[in-house]
C-alpha cells in the first residue's frame, strides 16, 4: 500500500532547531566557567596554547570549517562538554581553511575530526558530529589516559595562560521566536503558517540563512503535499519528456533526501531540454542544492554535472 508525504521523516528541519538550542546550551554553560576552557588556536599559537598546556590538562582538537554542517552541529556540543567540565580539559578549535599547516601535521582527511594532546603527544579521538552521549565516553578514555601520564590538572593550576576567547554574551535573536514558530508549523504540517513565520524572521534579520532556506523547504513540502511518492515516480519514469513530472520527481525524491537521484533526474532534464524548460529544471536545481547545504556530498557533484550540462 502507497503512502502519501508528510511533514515528518524526510528533509529534518528540526535539526535547525537542534543547532539553535545548542548554542543555548554553551550560552548557559558558559556562565560561571573559567575563561579560556575554550579556544581558538592558529598556527602561532599552537605551540603554546596547545603543545605547553598539554602538560597540565588534556587538550581536544576540533577540526573545523565555516563550510561544514556536521561541523556546525558537533562543535557546540564539545563547547558545552568543555564548560561543563570547569578546565579539567581544554577545547581548542582549529578552522582547518585558515590553518592549513595545523591541518596538515595532523593528517586530516575530513571533517570535523577531534583529536586530543597529552603532554605534546597527539592522539586520535574520534570523526564525525557524533552523539553527545557517545562523545562522553571518549571524553572519559581521554581522562583515564591522561591519568596515566600524570595529567590531571585543572585549567589555571599552573598551566599557561592561553589566548582566551571571551565567553559569547547573551545577543538577542530577532529571528530565533519566528523560528521556533516556524518548525512548529512545519510539524503541523501547517505550510502557510509556517510560510508566515519564515517570513517574519526574514524581515526581522534578513541575512538569517536558516529562515532562507526555511522559505524554501517550505515551498518543496507544499509542493508534494499529499502526493503519492510511488505513483510520482512511475508516472516520472514512463513519461520522461515531461518535465514537469520530472520536476515533481525530484521533489519527492529530495523530500526522502534522496539528493544523488533528485540532482540527478533533473540535470538529465537539463540536459535535454531548451527555453522555459531548461530555466525551469535548471531553477529547480539550484533551490535543491541550497536546501541540501553545501556538506551534503551530493551537491559538489551535482553542480559539476550542471556545468557540463549547460555548456
Amino acid at each position: 500500500m502507497s503512502e502519501s508525504f508528510s511533514a515528518h521523516g524526510a528533509v529534518d528541519l528540526a535539526a535547525m532547531a537542534a543547532q539553535r538550542k545548542a548554542a543555548e546550551q554553551v550560552n548557559t554553560a558558559a556562565a560561571g566557567a573559567p575563561a579560556g576552557i575554550v579556544i581558538d588556536v592558529t598556527t602561532a599559537t599552537f605551540e603554546r596554547d596547545v603543545l605547553e598546556r598539554s602538560m597540565t590538562v588534556p587538550v581536544v582538537l576540533d577540526l573545523w570549517a565555516e563550510w561544514c554542517g556536521p561541523c556546525k552541529s558537533l562543535s557546540p556540543v564539545l563547547e558545552k562538554l568543555a564548560l561543563e567540565a570547569g578546565g579539567t580539559w581544554v577545547l581548542a578549535k582549529v578552522d582547518v581553511d585558515a590553518e592549513q599547516q595545523i591541518a596538515a601535521a595532523f593528517q586530516v582527511q575530513s571533517i570535523p575530526s577531534v583529536f586530543a594532546v597529552i603532554k605534546g603527544q597527539p592522539l586520535p579521538l574520534f570523526q564525525g558530529a557524533l552523539p553527545e552521549a557517545q562523545i562522553k565516553q571518549y571524553i572519559e578514555a581521554l581522562h583515564a589516559e591522561a591519568a596515566k601520564h600524570g595529567v590531571t590538572g585543572r585549567l589555571g593550576d599552573g598551566a599557561p595562560e592561553a589566548t582566551e576567547v571571551e565567553a559569547p554574551e547573551e545577543v538577542e535573536d530577532p529571528a530565533g521566536v519566528h523560528l521556533d514558530a516556524a518548525f512548529e508549523a512545519i510539524e503541523a504540517a501547517d505550510w502557510d503558517a509556517a510560510q508566515r513565520a519564515y517570513e517574519a524572521a526574514l524581515e526581522a534579520s534578513p541575512d538569517d540563512p536558516d529562515a532562507a532556506i526555511g522559505v524554501k523547504l517550505v515551498a518543496l513540502y507544499r509542493r508534494v503535499d499529499g502526493a503519492d511518492p510511488l505513483v510520482v515516480l512511475q508516472a516520472a519514469q514512463e513519461s520522461v519528456e515531461d518535465v514537469d513530472l520530472q520536476l515533481r520527481a525530484a521533489d519527492v525524491e529530495a523530500l526522502n533526501q534522496d539528493w544523488s537521484a533528485a540532482f540527478g533526474r533533473l540535470v538529465e532534464t537539463v540536459r535535454r531540454t531548451s527555453g522555459e524548460d531548461r530555466s525551469a529544471a535548471r531553477g529547480r536545481l539550484l533551490e535543491l542544492f541550497d536546501i541540501a547545504g553545501p556538506q551534503e556530498p551530493a551537491v559538489a557533484k551535482g553542480r559539476v554535472a550542471l556545468a557540463n550540462a549547460l555548456f
